[in-house]
């Protein structure tokens, strides 16, 4: 019996014999020259440099760890704006061309080329490691291959929507506007977050910012008030007043919607039950203590910040108040509907269950002497806020009916009685002109039926110090905003005040940058009113000091000079607080942290010394 053939098995063998048929056939060099690919080609990447902002987002996300970001030192630091000066260099070594730097590029500032070969003829190639620009590998425009698109883009642009109350329902009441985020609401906007750490840089408390936003984002609030507490004992405040400097930075907002970091702040802390936070910040408690006396004058966001810092050190912190209550001008200062009392209260509560002593209703220089604050403690930190106004000096401002905004707002807070005027001057462009504003709408509405306040400021309205949903908010509740007009006299008929008389300012500064304004004479308004209230800036009372404590510090513009650390010519004294940094929570927050390390690292040496 014949046996069958298996002819593709005999194929196999006979395969390589096929190769003799190239024989005959001329040689052909592929052009090891660049060149371009396809649309859409993944080739080597182009990052344009001035849209690339540092952020960090495409190393973060490179699985294969092929981009180390680089310091470029000639190229802009600017942590404020959220610019670092480094960029991305690859490793085309592990580079895969996956991409994902391209997806998730919040700038969009990075692409893939359509250029795919590199050689060199010169010299051995022993690095693959580029950094990347615009003009690609070889300085030869190829066309963009990969990059951002609608299809093609891990960013999410646009903000959760924070819910508010409409203008006709909150403007005869001090009811909180904000509602703040649910819980689905939060972890979305959670989501958006690329971690980039461009808010921790910005933010001056250097608040872990995506730390407690990733734990947002996990669903896990307990965690996220943990991360706050790292950093600001004001966590209840901030997530409402702050000034949210971080979210200017953030790199999403370079092509949309910031993250809405601050309402998620406020979201974690209104979630965790108060007992619960207290509990939490209760791990930080130090297991010893040092035997040291701290007195701390003011119970403001700086001075409860620093004692928060030096009770967790060990030592022994008693804050000196002149009010019934804690807080300083952000209970005095602040109305409740941007800012209601419970949450600054659970803030201060929080502060003392660390075992910070608060001595209420005691005026240092009348109460207790500056002399006796120094007998009776290692250490003494000032940290009294700008709890007076500052006045235009136009004539007619020492009219009884010419206020200052500070001393009205405190009046308001405390729920003392004063007369309501049917019409209202205010004199200003920042967010306390505003408040002020605000505020006595509300009490106008309540007791007239309708608001009649009328805004001036001197700068022009894109450079108004108040921030715009300020300003976009009050415009909502009926007040008149008006800009570059400069105060020039008050008018009163009889001693009674008709309102205001204003010329419009041509500039504000000189060549030098100095304060000089010049005004257009020929176009003056007189705007009416009963009342006028300058809120026009704020300054401390340092008449505590005492003429010989005042002798001894050094001074700049009126102002305590300060070292680094917030210490002043006088060596057992400190300051810190809006009297040194300006009006703002978070600065104070910040300033309190950084006298607190510098008290402690004192008091340590010292200790030392005499061991």
């Amino acid at each position: 019996m014949s046996k069958r053939i298996d002819w593709k098995a005999l194929g196999s063998i006979l395969s390589p014999l096929k190769n003799v048929q190239f024989l005959a056939r001329p040689a052909i060099t592929e052009s090891l020259e660049p060149r371009v690919a396809a649309p859409n080609y993944r080739g080597f990447h182009l990052n344009a440099w001035d849209e690339c902002i540092g952020c960090s987002t495409c190393q973060k996300v490179c699985d294969n760890a092929a981009i180390t970001m680089v310091k470029v030192p000639e190229l802009p630091d600017d942590p404020v704006r959220g610019v670092r000066n480094l960029r991305p260099a690859i490793d085309y070594g592990r580079c895969c061309w996956c991409a994902l730097c391209v997806d998730i590029c919040p700038t969009a500032s990075i692409s893939l080329s359509r250029e795919y070969v590199h050689t060199c003829f010169e010299e051995e190639i022993d690095s693959y490691f580029m950094l990347p620009r615009e003009q690609g590998m070889h300085g030869k425009d190829y066309g963009k291959g990969w990059a951002k698109s609608e299809d093609a883009d891990m960013v999410d642009l646009h903000r959760q929507p924070m819910p508010e109350m409409e203008p006709e329902a909150r403007a005869d009441n001090f009811d909180e506007i904000v509602a703040g985020y649910t819980r689905q609401q939060a972890i979305l906007e959670a989501s958006r977050c690329v971690q980039c750490g461009m808010c921790h840089d910005a933010c001056p408390a250097h608040m872990h910012a995506p730390e407690y936003i990733r734990a947002i984002w996990q669903d896990d609030v307990e965690e996220a008030v943990r991360q706050m507490y790292r950093s600001n004992p004001f966590s209840h405040v901030c997530g409402r007043v702050c000034t949210h400097r971080c979210e200017t930075a953030c790199s999403i907002g370079r092509r949309g919607e910031p993250i809405a970091i601050r309402w998620l702040k406020r979201y974690a802390m209104d979630t965790v039950s108060h007992e619960r936070v207290r509990e939490i910040v209760a791990e930080q408690k130090p297991s010893f203590i040092s035997g040291k006396r701290v007195g701390i004058i003011g119970a403001g966001p700086a001075g409860l910040t620093a004692a928060f810092d030096l009770a967790r050190q060990g030592h022994k912190v008693t804050v000196y108040e002149a009010q019934s209550e804690a807080g300083g001008m952000t209970r005095y200062g602040i109305p409740y509907y941007r800012l209601p009392p419970q949450a600054l209260d659970n803030d201060v509560d929080v502060i003392v269950s660390m075992g910070v002593e608060i001595k209420y209703n005691t005026r240092v220089g009348s109460d207790i002497s500056m002399d006796e604050l120094h007998q009776q403690h290692d250490a003494v930190l000032l940290a009294i806020g700008l709890q007076m106004g500052r006045s235009t000096r136009i004539p007619g401002s020492e009219h009884p009916q010419v206020y200052r905004a500070v001393d009205l707002l405190r009046m308001a807070g405390a729920g003392e009685d004063f007369d309501v005027p049917q019409q209202a001057v205010v004199i200003g462009g920042g967010n306390v002109a505003m408040d002020i504003a605000r505020t006595l709408a509300r009490l106008q509405k309540q007791q007239y039926g309708e608001v009649k306040i009328t805004v001036l400021a001197m700068e022009r309205e894109a450079d108004f110090l108040a921030d715009p949903v300020e300003i976009k908010e009050a415009r909502e509740e009926g007040i008149d905003i008006l800009d570059a007009k400069g105060p020039r006299e008050v008018i009163i008929e009889n001693d009674r005040l008709m309102g205001l008389k204003t010329w419009r300012v041509e500039a504000i500064f000189d060549e030098q940058g100095r304060f000089a304004p010049t005004y257009d004479e020929t176009d003056e308004q007189v705007h009416p009113g009963d009342m006028v209230v300058e809120a026009i800036g704020q300054m401390a009372d340092v008449s505590i000091l005492g003429d010989d404590l005042t002798e001894s510090l050094e001074w700049n513009r009126g102002r305590i000079r300060i070292d680094a650390d917030g210490r002043t010519a006088v060596d057992w004294l400190w300051a810190a607080g809006d009297m040194v940094t300006g009006p703002d929570v978070v600065h104070a927050v910040a300033d309190g942290h950084r006298v607190a390390a510098s008290i402690d690292s004192v008091i340590q040496t010292t200790e030392k010394r005499h061991e």
